[in-house]
Order: structure tokens, then C-alpha cells, then sequence
């Protein structure tokens, strides 16, 4: 295991700390330097990067991320159990490391961090979905940050970056495809963490777009598509019954057949379809 500073190693903070995961918070502690200082580097160099990462937990990640550079981190963290180890990382690197105790999900990042900012996070599984997604759909875009590293259960990293006509291409893949580049940079088997989760993980790099690759409504873009991958096995006609008059023109002027089924439809396909039913 790397040591990329004068701090103690994580398993003797944790020790140190009783930090043991909680299932209920989605924790899963990812303890190998090595690894940590690898996710750090995925999108760059983080030289005077400002970042976002939430679930820091006993703050591997966010000794990789000062480590690696980065100018500012803003550590948002549940879990008041995590905040002395997380203190003790703020003085290590004064004036870089702000911790916050708080949700993530009822915090604006603005409020602490000048954009642009990156997020760089070893999400917590039970809530990395939904922050995905609001950061995929935020009020105007370009958006605040410019890229997203995080890590998920590896199903949800191969959702994210799926293609027309398997079965992981869904709601995920529309969204996150159409604003930006994604990619999955790292696997991780689940002994890498701590303690190890019954299915393998993976980092996924997405890189925002300066505008959406195909025009669109937002709003209707998400409605469709929500609705067209809730019945994915019916033909497009009878999933999306009701969203206009007359839907199967509606997607003849989308140059789209009635007959097909929500994960056949590219992402080209469905921003017509948003366009013709905005």
C-alpha cells in the first residue's frame, strides 16, 4: 500500500475512530492508497482543481485528492462518527480541506466551492443514483462542474455508459450520454473495500459537454424517456400512450416506428421524439 503522506494508514484510523461501515449508510470503505491516488487521477491532474467529494468516510479518497494537488476539497460527510478522522486530515493540509456535516442532498455545493468545480466521489451506494441524475439535469447547462468521477456498483456503471439495444440501456444512459462523455476508467473487485460488498464496483468518468449533443426540452426529454423505459418490452406505441393525440405520428415525425421497443431507440432517436412532443 502507498503512503502518500505523514498520516496514519487508514485501517488505524478506523480502529482508532471505531469507524465500522454502516449498511444503512451505504458505506463501504475503499482502504488501498494505491487505488484512492488512482480514482484521484482519473479525469487529470487535480493541480489547483477545486473538488467536490461526498462520503469522504475516513478520507482516503480525500488524502489521494490533497495529495494529488488539488487547491480546494469540499468533504461532505453524514456521518458525524467520520468528522475527527476528517478534522485531522484538515490539519494536515491547512486552508484546503473544508469538511461539512451534512446530506448530500440538501446542500448546494455553491455555497462553499467557486465553479467550476469536479466531483470526485466514492458514492455511498444507497444514494448515488439520485445525485447522479440531479447533476445530469441541473436548471441550465453548462453546468457548474465540469466533470463527474465516481463509483458505483459495477451494474450502474455499465447502465450509464450502455448502448441502444442491450439491457442496460435505459434511463441512465439517455441522460448521462446526451450531456456528456462517459466512461468507465477502473473495475474494482469487491475485496478492495472494507468491508468487501457482494458485487464488483466501478469508476466512471463522465465529462460534461459544453451544450447537449442533440436539441431537445429537458423536461420533456426525461418525461419520455422515464415513461418509455417503464414498459421497456412494449412497442413504443403502447408505452407511450397518452402523451399525445395521436402517438403513433407523433413518432413517425420523430423517425421512429411504433413498433419499437424503448431500448431500441438511440439516443438521436429519443430527442426527436422530445422535440416533437415539446
Amino acid at each position: 500500500m502507498a503512503q502518500i503522506d505523514d498520516l496514519p494508514p487508514l485501517r488505524d484510523v478506523i480502529a482508532a475512530h471505531d469507524l465500522r461501515a454502516k449498511k444503512s449508510l451505504g458505506q463501504n470503505f475503499l482502504l488501498d492508497l494505491n487505488l484512492t491516488a488512482r480514482i484521484a487521477r482519473v479525469g487529470g491532474s487535480l493541480e489547483g482543481a477545486r473538488v467536490l467529494e461526498v462520503g469522504p468516510g475516513p478520507g482516503g479518497l480525500t488524502r489521494a485528492l490533497l495529495a494529488e494537488g488539488a487547491e480546494e476539497v469540499l468533504a461532505v460527510e453524514k456521518d458525524a462518527r467520520c468528522l475527527p478522522a476528517l478534522a485531522q486530515i484538515a490539519a494536515h493540509y491547512p486552508g484546503r480541506l473544508e469538511v461539512v456535516s451534512a446530506d448530500a442532498l440538501e446542500i448546494d455545493p455553491g455555497a462553499y466551492l467557486e465553479a467550476p468545480w469536479r466531483v470526485i466521489s466514492n458514492l455511498p451506494y444507497n444514494v448515488g443514483t439520485e445525485l447522479l441524475i440531479r447533476w445530469l439535469t441541473p436548471p441550465d447547462w453548462p453546468p457548474r462542474w465540469e466533470s463527474l468521477t465516481l463509483m458505483f456498483q459495477r451494474e450502474v456503471a455499465e447502465r450509464i455508459v450502455a448502448q441502444p439495444g442491450g439491457k442496460a440501456y435505459g434511463r441512465l444512459a439517455i441522460l448521462s450520454q446526451w450531456r456528456c462523455d462517459a466512461r468507465i476508467a477502473l473495475s474494482l473487485p469487491p475485496e478492495a473495500f472494507s468491508p468487501p460488498p457482494k458485487v464488483s464496483s466501478a469508476v466512471v468518468h463522465l465529462t460534461a459537454l459544453p451544450a447537449p449533443r442533440f436539441p431537445a426540452p429537458p423536461a420533456v426529454l426525461e418525461r419520455v424517456v422515464a415513461k418509455g423505459f417503464n414498459q421497456r418490452r412494449k412497442m413504443l406505441r403502447a408505452a407511450l400512450k397518452g402523451l399525445a393525440p395521436d402517438i403513433e405520428g407523433t413518432l413517425r415525425d420523430a423517425g421512429l416506428e411504433p413498433t419499437m421497443r424503448a431500448e431500441q431507440v438511440p439516443l438521436e432517436g429519443w430527442c426527436a421524439l422530445a422535440r416533437a412532443l415539446g
